[in-house]
Protein backbone atom coordinates (compact mmCIF):
# COMPACT_ATOMS: atom_id res chain seq x y z
CA UNK A 1 0.00 0.00 0.00
CA UNK A 2 1.33 3.39 -0.83
CA UNK A 3 0.01 6.73 1.02
CA UNK A 4 0.34 10.23 -0.53
CA UNK A 5 2.57 12.88 1.16
CA UNK A 6 1.67 15.86 -0.98
CA UNK A 7 4.36 18.10 -2.80
CA UNK A 8 7.51 18.00 -0.78
CA UNK A 9 11.22 17.97 -1.81
CA UNK A 10 12.22 14.08 -1.43
CA UNK A 11 14.71 13.20 -3.56
CA UNK A 12 17.52 10.96 -2.23
CA UNK A 13 20.75 11.41 -1.79
CA UNK A 14 20.18 15.14 -1.58
CA UNK A 15 23.81 16.54 -1.47
CA UNK A 16 25.35 19.08 1.33
CA UNK A 17 27.10 21.78 -0.75
CA UNK A 18 29.07 24.31 0.98
CA UNK A 19 29.75 27.22 -1.49
CA UNK A 20 32.13 29.57 -1.09
CA UNK A 21 32.99 33.20 -2.65
CA UNK A 22 34.92 36.27 -1.65
CA UNK A 23 32.89 39.40 -1.16
CA UNK A 24 34.01 43.08 -2.96
CA UNK A 25 37.14 43.22 0.00
CA UNK A 26 38.51 39.89 -0.49
CA UNK A 27 36.52 38.25 3.01
CA UNK A 28 35.72 34.84 2.16
CA UNK A 29 32.41 33.75 2.97
CA UNK A 30 30.39 30.27 2.74
CA UNK A 31 26.94 29.01 2.53
CA UNK A 32 25.35 25.78 3.08
CA UNK A 33 22.84 24.64 0.12
CA UNK A 34 21.10 21.34 -0.35
CA UNK A 35 19.31 22.15 -3.65
CA UNK A 36 22.03 21.38 -6.56
CA UNK A 37 23.41 19.04 -8.73
CA UNK A 38 25.03 18.32 -11.91
CA UNK A 39 22.69 19.48 -14.90
CA UNK A 40 24.90 18.82 -17.36
CA UNK A 41 28.51 17.47 -18.39
CA UNK A 42 30.63 20.21 -16.61
CA UNK A 43 28.02 22.13 -15.23
CA UNK A 44 26.25 22.21 -11.87
CA UNK A 45 22.74 23.77 -11.03
CA UNK A 46 22.26 25.20 -7.72
CA UNK A 47 19.12 26.52 -6.45
CA UNK A 48 19.55 29.97 -4.35
CA UNK A 49 17.68 32.95 -3.17
CA UNK A 50 19.38 36.08 -3.98
CA UNK A 51 19.38 37.30 -0.30
CA UNK A 52 22.08 35.07 0.79
CA UNK A 53 25.60 37.45 0.79
CA UNK A 54 27.37 34.32 -1.01
CA UNK A 55 24.40 35.14 -3.46
CA UNK A 56 25.38 38.62 -3.28
CA UNK A 57 29.06 37.89 -3.54
CA UNK A 58 28.84 35.69 -6.92
CA UNK A 59 26.48 38.28 -8.53
CA UNK A 60 29.00 40.73 -7.59
CA UNK A 61 31.97 38.53 -8.96
CA UNK A 62 30.56 35.39 -10.66
CA UNK A 63 33.65 32.84 -9.30
CA UNK A 64 32.72 30.40 -6.67
CA UNK A 65 33.83 27.15 -5.34
CA UNK A 66 31.58 24.08 -4.46
CA UNK A 67 32.82 22.01 -1.44
CA UNK A 68 31.44 18.44 -0.65
CA UNK A 69 29.98 18.82 2.79
CA UNK A 70 31.71 15.47 5.15
CA UNK A 71 30.84 13.69 8.10
CA UNK A 72 34.06 14.58 9.76
CA UNK A 73 32.69 18.19 9.74
CA UNK A 74 28.91 18.39 10.31
CA UNK A 75 28.65 20.76 12.88
CA UNK A 76 30.44 23.43 10.96
CA UNK A 77 28.76 22.75 7.50
CA UNK A 78 25.41 23.00 8.72
CA UNK A 79 27.17 26.54 10.93
CA UNK A 80 27.99 28.03 7.95
CA UNK A 81 24.06 27.23 6.34
CA UNK A 82 22.35 28.72 9.65
CA UNK A 83 24.14 31.95 10.04
CA UNK A 84 24.30 34.89 7.57
CA UNK A 85 27.39 36.57 6.37
CA UNK A 86 25.44 39.83 6.13
CA UNK A 87 25.35 39.36 10.02
CA UNK A 88 28.44 37.51 10.86
CA UNK A 89 31.56 38.35 8.80
CA UNK A 90 33.83 35.76 10.36
CA UNK A 91 31.87 32.59 10.23
CA UNK A 92 34.04 30.54 8.67
CA UNK A 93 36.54 31.32 11.17
CA UNK A 94 34.07 30.95 14.69
CA UNK A 95 33.41 27.86 12.52
CA UNK A 96 37.52 26.78 12.59
CA UNK A 97 37.35 26.59 8.98
CA UNK A 98 40.58 27.53 6.78
CA UNK A 99 40.56 29.36 3.49
CA UNK A 100 43.08 29.65 0.57
CA UNK A 101 42.60 31.18 -2.81
CA UNK A 102 41.85 28.85 -5.82
CA UNK A 103 44.32 28.81 -8.40
CA UNK A 104 40.99 28.80 -11.30
CA UNK A 105 38.76 30.83 -9.91
CA UNK A 106 38.50 34.17 -7.99
CA UNK A 107 37.12 32.20 -4.84
CA UNK A 108 38.56 30.44 -1.62
CA UNK A 109 38.69 26.56 -1.36
CA UNK A 110 38.22 25.35 2.35
CA UNK A 111 40.62 23.45 3.41
CA UNK A 112 39.10 21.11 6.01
CA UNK A 113 36.71 20.07 2.91
CA UNK A 114 38.58 17.41 0.47
CA UNK A 115 36.57 17.72 -2.72
CA UNK A 116 36.24 20.86 -4.18
CA UNK A 117 34.56 22.17 -7.38
CA UNK A 118 36.27 25.66 -8.84
CA UNK A 119 33.38 27.29 -10.45
CA UNK A 120 32.01 30.06 -12.39
CA UNK A 121 28.47 31.15 -12.90
CA UNK A 122 27.08 31.33 -16.47
CA UNK A 123 23.21 32.10 -15.52
CA UNK A 124 21.23 33.12 -12.72
CA UNK A 125 17.25 33.57 -13.22
CA UNK A 126 14.29 32.98 -11.01
CA UNK A 127 16.62 31.87 -8.55
CA UNK A 128 18.66 29.10 -10.67
CA UNK A 129 22.44 29.48 -11.05
CA UNK A 130 23.94 27.86 -13.65
CA UNK A 131 27.74 26.79 -12.69
CA UNK A 132 30.38 25.73 -14.99
CA UNK A 133 33.09 23.81 -13.40
CA UNK A 134 36.42 24.91 -14.31
CA UNK A 135 38.33 22.57 -11.90
CA UNK A 136 38.21 19.93 -9.35
CA UNK A 137 40.03 19.81 -6.87
CA UNK A 138 41.04 17.05 -4.05
CA UNK A 139 42.96 16.13 -0.89
CA UNK A 140 45.31 13.38 -1.66
CA UNK A 141 44.38 11.81 1.77
CA UNK A 142 40.79 10.64 -0.25
CA UNK A 143 42.04 9.31 -3.18
CA UNK A 144 42.77 5.41 -3.85
CA UNK A 145 44.84 4.20 -6.81
CA UNK A 146 44.30 8.58 -7.87
CA UNK A 147 40.28 8.40 -8.07
CA UNK A 148 38.23 9.98 -5.50
CA UNK A 149 36.97 6.79 -2.65
CA UNK A 150 33.92 7.93 -1.15
CA UNK A 151 34.94 5.71 2.06
CA UNK A 152 37.54 8.39 2.59
CA UNK A 153 35.32 11.20 1.94
CA UNK A 154 32.68 10.47 4.14
CA UNK A 155 29.87 13.09 1.90
CA UNK A 156 27.27 14.06 4.07
CA UNK A 157 23.40 13.84 2.57
CA UNK A 158 20.39 15.93 3.49
CA UNK A 159 17.43 14.11 4.85
CA UNK A 160 14.64 16.79 4.42
CA UNK A 161 11.69 14.43 6.10
CA UNK A 162 13.39 14.14 8.79
CA UNK A 163 15.61 17.27 9.02
CA UNK A 164 19.01 15.10 9.19
CA UNK A 165 22.34 14.60 8.20
CA UNK A 166 22.97 11.24 6.67
CA UNK A 167 26.39 9.86 5.76
CA UNK A 168 26.45 7.47 2.20
CA UNK A 169 26.33 3.94 2.86
CA UNK A 170 27.47 0.86 1.32
CA UNK A 171 28.26 -0.28 -2.12
CA UNK A 172 25.46 -2.45 -3.58
CA UNK A 173 25.83 -2.96 -7.32
CA UNK A 174 27.98 -2.22 -10.20
CA UNK A 175 26.77 0.51 -12.77
CA UNK A 176 26.62 -0.03 -15.96
CA UNK A 177 27.53 -4.03 -15.16
CA UNK A 178 24.34 -5.40 -12.94
CA UNK A 179 21.84 -4.48 -15.32
CA UNK A 180 23.71 -6.63 -18.35
CA UNK A 181 22.47 -9.72 -16.18
CA UNK A 182 18.98 -8.77 -17.10
CA UNK A 183 19.88 -8.91 -21.17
Amino acid sequence: MRKDLGVKTYIYPQPVLIIATYDQEKHADAMNAAWGGISDSGEVMLSLSQGHKTVQNILAGSDLTISIATADYVKECDYVGIVSGHDVMDKLEKASFHTFPSTQVNAPIIEELPLTLECRMKSYEDEIMFVDIINVSVDDGILTDGQIDVDKLKPITFDPAHHTYRQLGAVVGKAFQDGLKLK
